[in-house]
């Protein structure tokens, strides 16, 4: 068996691309889910942009797709996580008319 070599840093690429990757899938879908054309293209974009690196990266060594799901992971984890913050608006107004007693 091979000795198995990891670049460290190249690790920790994989790792955030593939975290900031998915956190921009999560926001493309979103997009998307509110059928907002012009952002769901351009988080799209960005989406294919990110995962170039992690697929470059991995290819040469199969290790790095471990790293690539952890990134993964940790992406949508954290993205969900900020989209489903509490609302920031006020409550609705109380109804009109006599309060019950």
């Amino acid at each position: 068996m091979w000795p198995v070599q990891i670049d460290p840093w190249v690790a920790a690429g994989v790792v955030l691309a593939t975290a900031t990757t998915d956190a921009v899938y999560v926001m493309f879908t979103s997009a998307v889910v509110a059928r907002r054309r012009v952002p769901a293209a351009t988080w799209s974009s960005i989406w294919y942009l990110l995962s170039s690196f992690a697929v470059i990266s991995y290819t040469n060594n199969w290790v790095y797709v471990l790293f690539a799901a952890g990134g993964s992971w940790i992406g949508a984890y954290i993205s969900i996580t900020l989209l489903h913050r509490s609302p920031t608006h006020a409550p609705p107004p109380p109804p009109l008319g006599p309060t019950p007693s």
